[in-house]
């Protein structure tokens, strides 16, 4: 995997920018980022827990939809999907509760899941911003359900949303899905440690 060094606006449920590794002794036991692992509330740092966390390498999808209300493609930018089931078919992503898009995305009958390739960066930046027209200058056409397949990406899941979940900070979205395909050929949009890149297949 080769990582780029341009940090772009990461997608709901990315961790911060990585943490300069130091480490120290603690009662023994050697602790990255000179910290241990609780705050001074004996609750988990929240630095510390997106520096581990963000060492497990992730995909990034687009979430789109058309909003009920105008018409118009919305859509969000998310590294927590995930499948869930087989029988019935089951996916699933979380959304930050402090996102403005979820709503409009939410109120669809019917979402779509973009798989984004290792080129697409552009667009999880432009989908992770706030405000302006996120879809701005990005080609799509629709899916059976009428929502955005974004060009270039690798797959698309048109699914319907069967539960949310609040868990913290974040909703646990769980999407039974109706219709899927590949859609164009490439390598995945990768997100670690704090940046963006793509897989490199050995030779």
């Amino acid at each position: 995997m080769s990582t780029h060094a341009a940090r772009l606006i990461t997608p709901d449920g990315c961790g911060g920018p990585p943490v300069p590794y130091q480490r120290r002794t603690l009662n023994g036991a050697s602790m990255p980022n000179g910290q241990s692992h609780a705050s001074g509330n004996g609750q988990l740092d929240s630095r510390r827990f997106r520096s581990v966390l963000g060492r497990f390498a992730t995909g990034v999808v687009a979430i789109t939809a058309l909003d009920p209300a105008s018409n118009e493609p919305c859509g969000l930018a998310a590294n927590s999907f995930t499948s869930v089931s087989l029988d019935p078919p089951l996916v699933a992503f979380c959304v930050a509760h402090t996102s403005t898009s979820w709503p409009k995305v939410r109120g669809a009958k019917v979402i779509t899941v973009n798989v984004l390739a290792e080129h697409q960066q552009h667009v999880c930046a432009q989908l992770a911003s706030r405000g302006g027209d996120k879809f701005a200058g990005l080609r799509w056409t629709g899916s059976p359900g009428g929502n955005p397949v974004l060009e270039g990406t690798l797959a698309w899941i048109d699914c319907v949303v069967e539960a949310e979940h609040m868990a913290g900070d974040h909703v646990i979205v769980v999407a039974r899905v109706l219709q899927l395909d590949t859609h164009a050929d490439g390598g995945p949009l990768l997100f670690f440690r704090g940046g963006y890149g793509g897989f490199v297949e050995p030779t």
